[in-house]
Order: structure tokens, then sequence, then C-alpha cells
């Protein structure tokens, strides 16, 4: 029995059927939209770039995001983007398919002739080789080619800045499969503590930067980085060190409003960490 069964008395038989609630009229343009969103495709939002190997010096493509095809959706508390429809982090490393050579595209380019020995010798020597794959990378594809960039940063011997960036697009790539994954996927327990040791590696590597080398590290100033820096901190529960370093990002003039925001609400955080640790 519907809800206005028994209101012919009324003389409203016509009625029955009434909607107590319009529903938005769909439009053409709407069901045009819904249809997009469905067909989305991440082949649709990367392309091949070529490059010339430093190393090797032979040609080989890499995959990149194409730039203002992404909608940010948030940004996690150490500012990992996360993003509406995939994950453009995956995309960050550039790897050449026949000697090894991987580094994050900020730092892809030239080497001293001391880099290129080194990686000539430690890592081309006895590299396999990478597919060239048609079609998005999968996370274990992107993590992969991550840790290729963290071991080429260490074996070129690049800054503790360079370093610890990559061990950091590291990390979020490794959090990126993780949150991806059923929360009750065995294999979590072991990408999480892959996680943590990134971010320590990180950690300990700005550390050393921001005591060594001139700012901008990473393309980031000093208050961005200390903010970071103070969100690993608490990660890996070093909670008197994060609470120095929120404490200076706060009290800086220079920190523009934003970032302080973001501060103050890491501050909270770190309030409530150190209090479930008591």
């Amino acid at each position: 029995m519907g809800l206005f069964e028994g209101m012919e008395g009324l003389g409203l038989s016509g009625l029955k059927e009434i909607n107590v609630i319009d529903k938005p009229r769909t439009t053409d343009t709407d069901r045009e939209k819904a249809a997009a969103q469905l067909e989305r495709k991440e082949e649709d939002y990367i392309f091949d770039k070529k490059y010339q190997c430093p190393v090797c010096d032979l040609g080989f493509t890499s995959k990149c995001v194409k730039t203002g095809k992404l909608q940010r959706k948030k940004t996690d508390t150490d500012l990992r983007p996360v993003y509406d429809f995939m994950d453009p982090l995956k995309y960050d490393v550039v790897s050449c398919s026949y000697c090894g050579y991987s580094s994050l595209t900020r730092y892809y380019g030239r080497l001293s002739n001391h880099q290129i020995m080194e990686i000539k010798n430690n890592i081309g020597k006895t590299f396999k080789g990478l597919e060239d794959k048609d079609g998005p990378y999968t996370y274990d594809e992107a993590i992969l080619r991550h840790k290729l960039a963290l071991i080429c940063s260490v074996v070129k011997k690049a800054k503790n800045g360079e370093r610890a960036y990559t061990a950091l697009k590291t990390a979020w790539v490794i959090r990126g499969k993780r949150l991806s994954n059923d929360k009750n996927d065995p294999e979590n327990k072991a990408l999480y503590n892959d996680e943590l040791e990134c971010l320590q590696n990180a950690y300990d590597g700005f550390v050393l930067a921001i005591s060594s080398e001139p700012f901008p590290i990473a393309g980031m100033d000093e208050n961005t980085l200390k903010y970071i820096m103070a969100d690993l901190a608490r990660k890996l529960k070093k909670f008197e060190e994060s609470a120095r370093l929120i404490g200076s990002v706060i009290t800086s003039k220079s920190t523009n409003k934003r970032l302080k925001d973001e501060a103050l609400n890491l501050k909270e955080l770190i309030k409530q960490d150190i209090a479930k640790s008591r």
C-alpha cells in the first residue's frame, strides 16, 4: 500500500503516485558527464616521453602524467597529494630500460663522470633490463622504479636532500598501494613496515641536508621542509623533536597562512599522539 492510498475519499485519486521530494531532472549533459566519469581510464592521463640516458647514452621512453588533467582531492599530513581518479605519483621516476639508471624526474639530467662510472659498475653491469610495457604502471611496477631510483641516489653519492626526498616519494607510493588494498589484505603489514623504513630514511636524510645544504632543498623552502620533518618525526614517534619542529614553523614570520594552518592542525595531532603514548 502506497503512502497516499486511501486519499480517494477526498477526491484525490489522481495523486496516488505523487512524489513528496522532486528529484533533480537529469539532462543529456548530466548523462554525458556521468558516462565520461565511468569511461575514464588511467592510460588517457599518461603519455610516453623520450629521454636519452646520461649513463649508457641510449634513447628510451618513460611514462609521464599529462599536466592539468587531474584534480587534487586532499593532502596527507606529510603533504602527500591525493587525486580524485588515479595516483600520478607512480610516474615520478625516470628509469632507463637498458642500464637501470633511475631518478626522480626533478633530478634527472647530467651526471659527473665519476657518477656515471659508479652507476655502470654497480648497477649497469648486472642489470637485466626493464620492460617497456604499454598502459599504466601497476603500484608494484612504480614501487620497483622508485626503489631503483633510491638505490641509484646512493650509488651516485647524491646529496642527502635528494636521497631523502627520493625516500619520501617512495614511501608515498608504497602508501598508495597499501591504501588501495583491502584493509584486511595480509600484504599491508609488510607495506606499512616498508613505508616506515622509507620515512625514517627521509627524516634522517633531511636532518643532514638541512644542516649542510642551501635552500631550497628538493624545491622546498625551510618552513615547508621543517613541517614535513615534523610530521615524519610524529609518525616515527619522535614526539619531542616533532613538537620542536612544528613550533618553529608556527612561530616563523615567513610561514605563509596556508602552511601555518596546516602546522596548527599538525600540532594538535602531535598532542593527541603524545597523550596516547603515555
